[in-house]
């Protein structure tokens, strides 16, 4: 009997039951790219749930999931937080110390758990005046911080497991399942609250416009997890049986499609942007003929990027958040052929 999902939590089971792919989540590690599977992934995610119960995090309460670049621990942490009632508060890298603060005090945040130093540091500056905050957990080792692996090893005893499935089965589409706060732009950042349902509808209606056989394909994901887009498509690739590659930085995109040879990844403009600029930057560095030939005509630079970048690794379809600032995306297309589709949030542009 397939299972019904109406909660983010069901998709990875969902997953197990239908694909139960031996790499669902894959992060580059010491140089080597490094597989979660759907049944790996599924047994940390409720160790993490009962070692959670276990320090005390009730329904309701607050963790907060600040990661620099997306990773497979990130993915872990928000299925166990979701499957206990617990709410998953992601939270921007690059914000301020003092939006810090604010987001921890308004979100009443318990628990947190991030990447790195850099993120420890601003975390431990402001922990003294958020009087909610309990511990603070990394990912990386990291000297003086308790590691996530604490909580995995309290949650490797399963005596509370019929604690957790209990509380699972409680959970309603309408609970509140996440609060995104807004980057800060023009103001306090301001707390989004969204439900099961609001997610999990968006998941199901994106599914027909996925234009790949399903659990057979892979995506490299970049764009940060923080953001709803991205997570969104997460939960989408639970439910579609693809394998996910975790880019190591922008600066590694084009290495790692070259890696993995996905056949789908997400991007906003500014993401081609970049990896554009800094191509023109590497030609500018040239001198004499090499120079000239190099920008010999901005079209063909255009059009050697789109093909090394796309079609050489195979990038067959190409998803884009909004539709703005998408000429450069439009003229690849259009000169090279170099995808077959490009797949908008608010609709798709065949070609």
């Amino acid at each position: 009997m397939s299972i019904e999902i109406t909660r983010l939590f069901d998709f990875a089971y969902f997953q197990q039951e239908k694909y139960n792919l031996e790499k669902l989540y894959t992060d580059k590690i010491k140089g080597e790219w490094v597989s979660t599977s759907t049944k790996e992934f599924i047994e940390k995610g409720n160790a993490i749930s009962r070692g959670l119960l276990k320090l005390g995090v009730k329904p309701g309460d607050k963790i907060g999931l600040i990661s620099s670049t997306n990773r497979t621990e990130w993915n872990i942490l928000d299925f166990g937080i979701s499957q206990i009632g617990a709410i998953n508060i992601p939270i921007y890298p690059t914000i301020s110390k003092e939006d810090y603060e604010y987001i921890f005090n308004h979100a009443e945040i318990t628990h947190c758990f991030l990447s790195d130093q850099e993120l420890l540091e601003k975390a431990v500056a402001i922990q003294k005046n958020v009087s909610t905050l309990k511990d603070i957990y990394s990912f990386d080792e990291i000297e003086n911080c308790k590691n996530w692996q604490e909580v995995l090893d309290l949650g490797s005893d399963k005596s509370n497991q019929k604690e957790v499935d209990t509380i699972k089965n409680t959970i309603k589409s309408s609970d509140l399942a996440t609060i995104i706060y807004t980057s800060g732009t023009t103001g306090r950042p301001k707390g989004v609250m969204l439900s099961h349902h609001n997610i999990v509808s968006n998941v199901i209606d994106c599914m027909p416009r996925l234009p790949l056989k399903l659990g057979d394909f892979k995506a490299l994901s970049f764009l940060p997890v923080c953001h709803i887009f991205e997570r969104m498509l997460h939960y989408l690739y639970q439910y579609s049986g693809c394998e996910v590659y975790f880019a190591e930085g922008i600066d590694k995109i084009g290495e790692n499609l070259k890696e993995i040879k996905p056949q789908f990844m997400t991007v906003v403009p500014r993401l081609l942007e970049k990896v554009f600029d800094g191509i023109i930057a590497k030609g500018s560095e040239l001198t004499g003929i090499k120079k000239m030939l190099f920008f010999f005509d901005h079209i063909f630079v255009q059009n050697e990027y789109s093909k090394s970048i796309l079609l050489e690794n195979k990038v067959s379809h190409v998803s884009v958040a909004g539709d703005t600032r998408v000429d450069r995306v439009l003229e690849i297309q259009k000169n090279k052929r170099s995808f077959d589709e490009i797949i908008f949030f608010k609709g798709t542009l065949k070609f």
